[in-house]
């Protein structure tokens, strides 16, 4: 993923980052508040992807940490930070960034930082990853709503690509079923390699409404299947393959993580909070209006967004050749669409304790 994507993707998703910090910094106080004094702690970052942002999270934590012990007189803890990630994901890039995360530490606080091991951890969240009872805080962003395979029985879903309002309830049934079976498994493994009264934050693309097919959640994905049928209606991709094409992504509503927290039972949930950031970018900055020229380059900036996210999923089934006319098409419906309706990214973010 280029840099400026992943500003760009920052930048849009500030309001999250910024509420998510103040839910992670509040587990890792109540964390340190509830035990004695601790000289290491074993932090896992799921889905840490590779590129600026990657030891952002770690860095505040961290930084907290160090906060609160100074201020009570005591030696920061040693730290064994775990990055997790899918194997293909770039960890030769992230432990070449790893000398500039130590020095940039080293500068702002000094000699009395404690030490930091980092351990890269290839593998699938949906397996066990660490030994039993030897994390204290688990963080994940923007991972979950991944599935662990597409939904089985979506034969019926043609012309879309993910849930829609023009999916049949089948469709809607069969995601929320992979997603249950996923997140559910999710906590258990978890429940195994957090200690006791540990804590986890997870962030999610979520949706506010009940409506497993509302627009809080779907209307990119629409967009994106529409500028994959118009290609299929000027012959540049086969329909059957459009058909058969569904993304492994589920958004969930509040009220169902909350119910699905409940029903596994390792954690209780002590806060969840949601945040909603606007499609259009630029009013996210309480600029008034949008002209023609706003209207493109938003759609260019989260076609850009959108491609950083999909592309690797779309260049494996479709191959490479159709990506990039695919997105220019996806830029222009985007800008379109942000013309004439008002839609949102919600992110969800959740705070758990580790029961027993």
């Amino acid at each position: 993923m280029h840099i400026e994507t992943y500003i760009l993707l920052y930048n849009v998703l500030e309001k999250s980052f910024i509420i998510g910090k103040s839910v992670r910094d509040e587990a890792i106080l109540d964390l340190l508040s509830t035990s004695s004094i601790y000289k290491s702690l074993s932090i896992a970052d799921l889905g840490c992807s590779s590129g600026p942002n990657t030891f952002i999270v770690v860095s505040d934590l961290m930084d907290t940490v160090h906060s609160k012990y100074s201020l009570l007189g005591h030696q920061t803890p040693e730290f064994l930070v775990y990055l997790n990630d899918l194997p293909r994901n770039d960890f030769n890039s992230v432990f070449t960034s790893l000398q500039g995360f130590h020095d940039s530490f080293k500068e702002s606080i000094g000699d009395e930082f404690g030490q930091c091991y980092v351990f890269g951890v290839p593998g699938s969240f949906y397996g066990r990853l660490f030994p039993s009872n030897s994390l204290h805080f688990v963080h994940s962003s923007s991972s979950i709503h991944w599935l662990s395979q597409v939904p089985r029985g979506l034969d019926d879903n043609k012309g879309n690509i993910y849930m829609s309002k023009s999916s049949p309830q089948s469709i809607l049934d069969a995601y929320f079923k992979q997603f249950e079976s996923d997140f559910s498994l999710f906590l258990k493994l978890r429940s195994v390699e957090v200690v006791c009264g540990g804590r986890m934050v997870l962030t999610t693309l979520g949706r506010i409404s009940k409506n497993r097919s509302s627009k809080d959640c779907c209307r990119a994905w629409e967009l994106l299947a529409m500028a994959l049928n118009d290609m299929v209606l000027e012959g540049l991709i086969e329909e059957e393959k459009v058909h058969l094409f569904n993304v492994p992504l589920y958004t969930p509503s509040f009220t169902e993580i909350m119910d699905l927290i409940h029903n596994e039972g390792s954690f209780s949930l002590n806060q969840l909070e949601v945040s909603e950031v606007d499609w259009n970018f630029e009013e996210n900055k309480d600029n008034v209006g949008c002209c023609e020229y706003d209207k493109l380059k938003i759609g260019y900036m989260f076609a850009n967004c959108m491609r950083a996210v999909i592309e690797p999923l779309l260049v494996s089934y479709f191959g490479e050749k159709i990506i990039s006319e695919l997105f220019h098409r996806y830029e222009a419906i985007i800008a379109d669409s942000i013309a004439k309706e008002k839609n949102k990214f919600i992110t969800i973010i959740v705070s758990m304790t580790k029961r027993y």
